[in-house]
């Protein structure tokens, strides 16, 4: 039975009716730059979030970058966040202009470790970027708790967790603001590159939309060096149409979540993914660790089971970021979770003959 790690195939035949109406819309009205749906997006996720400020952008890098050139950073400024990422978490806070500080992460959540960041900490600190790794939120009260003792600022990096919470509120709401990506194997993705910023503060809103727009107060008004880097219309009308079925996917991936822990208990070597108490985890990936890794993978693709690792190599171990960012400490926890992490298939519309049949090859490679 071939089993792809994600259907996409699959999310569009399901709502393809849908998706064409809103499609033919867009293509009907011709405004794909800045249509009604993307003033009809922001407004829907920042509702869903309960926030005051929803703005959408070109990916979900220029989200983290713009948000970042929000908060006035100056060549010297470090911020710190965790290696074990995808690279745009660290290198838009080098096109920020300050340099990322890397600290290690807690195992058990893939995470960044909170009880590292007061070490890391120098006079040159602005804030921390923590991940939500997977769908997970990162321990965020000690946290808040430490950068508001040190009155640093703190920012989401939520491009894997759209949906997930954290004491019973959304990601992205903590924070001076949250950037998320609907790159298209996000809980919530478009047919291409998007991304979105959320902030409670107005002035931060506005001036990550100036950003957007080359720095224009309008077209003709040019008021800071920005960027082109908008949500099309197109993006935002798809996007429109996944968001009503956004959550029932989520309980969907949780729903397979909980089989997979049920059923991998005791496996082998295998450990699998933590759901600390007051998380609502939203599985982007289901992520296990296994010292036998490679050896696994490769008999997955065997028999046709589709898998990722992310990430072969956390960020201080590429040659960029050991010419530009600073170490604080051992990442020893990091090196290893790379070396053992493997995906496996979390699709939300994934049938139970699909999972219990990669069920039934991990169990059969562990013997």
């Amino acid at each position: 039975m071939e089993t792809p790690l994600l259907n996409l195939k699959r999310q569009y035949q399901q709502l393809r009716p849908e998706l064409e109406k809103a499609l033919a819309a867009v293509f009907e009205s011709q405004r794909f730059i800045r249509g009604p749906e993307l003033k009809e997006l922001e407004s829907a996720v920042a509702d869903y979030h309960g926030i005051a400020h929803a703005v959408g952008v070109a990916s979900g890098t220029d989200a983290l970058l713009l948000l970042l050139e929000a908060l006035d950073l100056k060549p010297g400024d470090e911020v710190i966040t965790t290696p074990f990422t995808f690279v745009a978490t660290a290198e838009t806070i080098l096109r920020a202009g300050a340099t990322p500080v890397f600290v290690d992460i807690d195992p058990a959540t893939f995470n960044l470790d909170p009880n590292r960041l007061e070490a890391a900490r120098t006079e040159k600190t602005r804030g921390v970027v923590p991940v939500h790794l997977f769908g997970l939120a990162a321990d965020l009260d000690p946290i808040l708790a430490w950068a508001e003792k040190n009155r640093l600022w703190v920012m989401e990096d939520c491009a894997q967790a759209f949906g997930a919470a954290y004491r019973g509120r959304k990601v992205g709401t903590f924070g001076v603001g949250g950037a998320f990506s609907f790159f298209p194997s996000k809980n919530l993705g478009g047919f291409g590159d998007g991304g979105l910023v959320t902030t409670a503060d107005s002035r931060r809103a506005e001036t990550v939309r100036i950003l957007s727009e080359h720095g224009g107060r309008d077209k003709y008004n040019v008021v800071m060096l920005g960027h082109n880097s908008r949500l099309d219309t197109l993006q935002a009308a798809v996007l429109l149409v996944k968001l009503r079925y956004l959550d029932e996917w989520n309980r969907n991936r949780r729903r397979l979540a909980a089989g997979y822990n049920r059923r991998l208990a005791g496996v082998g070597d295998l450990r699998l993914p933590a759901e600390p108490e007051g998380s609502y985890h939203t599985y982007n990936q289901y992520t296990v660790r296994t010292g036998q890794r490679d050896r696994l993978q490769k008999f997955l693709a065997e028999r046709k089971v589709g898998t990722a690792i992310y990430y072969p190599f956390a960020l201080h171990q590429q040659e960029l970021f050991r010419k530009t960012a600073r170490i604080a400490g051992s990442l020893e926890q990091s090196e290893a979770t790379s070396r053992e992490v493997l995906s496996l298939p979390i699709d939300p519309l994934l049938t139970e003959a699909e999972q219990d049949y990669v069920i039934e090859q991990v169990k059969e490679f562990f013997g």
